[in-house]
């Protein structure tokens, strides 16, 4: 495959991304539009939930889907303000919710509190919309506590598991990806895998689509099952479509 196929095929499993704590109107307005672009579209956008109303707005009538984050960036143990903000993004217009779990409860050997809160969110996040997990795999660091993390939110109806929030020092890593590719091989259930945050580069994108065709087979990353979660590879994967050189964009998604 050539450096501009891979770039197409990345693009379209792109979760374009501004999680920016200085977001505005127009910073959504122009990921909208960068996420229209004719050579994709981008699978998602993925936006703060005061910003889903806009982006419902701004994207009505295309393949694009809307992701909002909760109980992000810290994985708090507030089950019940978690399915409040659930119920309202969902209202909104979201399409998938990026949950981040309880990641320091589990760390501290409760994952009941982790299991009953995406259980709680799996209830409410049906008719077609998706839970994306997040397991914040540079805090749980340890290979066995990452393998625990994703069994756990896999059994609980994960329809994604997601490496990163983006605002931790560590965010997805090969090493925890594979991990959670095994795990849901084993799993034999249809869960996707999205690593996020610092993926600036083509060569990190391929990175992760190579493991993904290594663990589950060729073809099996496409946007229903692999979504890559950054803001900062888009230029890359445009200019890599183009024939272009890139240098990597600064950002910390």
């Amino acid at each position: 495959m050539t450096d501009a196929e891979t770039a197409e095929r990345a693009l379209r499993c792109l979760d374009l991304t501004d999680l920016t704590d200085n977001c505005t109107d127009q910073a959504i307005d122009a990921l909208c539009a960068k996420a229209l672009d004719p050579r994709g579209p981008v699978a998602a956008v993925c936006v703060w939930p005061q910003f889903v109303v806009r982006a419902r707005e701004t994207l009505r009538g295309s393949s694009v889907r809307i992701a909002t984050v909760v109980n992000f960036p810290g994985g708090g143990e507030d089950v019940g303000r978690v399915t409040d903000d659930v119920q309202e993004a969902l209202a909104d217009g979201a399409n998938e919710i990026d949950l981040v779990l309880p990641y320091d409860a589990l760390r501290r050997g409760n994952p009941a509190i982790a299991a009953e809160m995406i259980e709680a969110v799996r209830e409410m996040t049906d008719q077609g919309r998706l839970l994306k997990v997040i397991l914040e795999t540079g805090e749980l660091k340890e290979p066995a506590l990452i393998e625990k993390a994703s069994r756990l939110a896999v059994d609980a109806g994960a329809d994604f598991i997601k490496t990163s929030t983006g605002k931790t020092p560590v965010s997805a890593t090969p090493e925890a990806a594979e991990i959670m590719l095994n795990v849901i091989k084993a799993s034999g259930r249809p869960v996707g895998l999205k690593p996020s945050g610092g993926i600036r580069t083509l060569a990190d994108a391929k990175i992760y689509l190579d493991l993904a065709d290594r663990i589950m087979g060729p073809g099996w990353a496409k946007p229903q099952t692999f979504r890559i979660g950054a803001s900062s590879v888009y230029d890359a994967l445009i200019a890599a479509i183009e024939g272009r050189a890139s240098t990597a964009a600064v950002g910390t998604y």
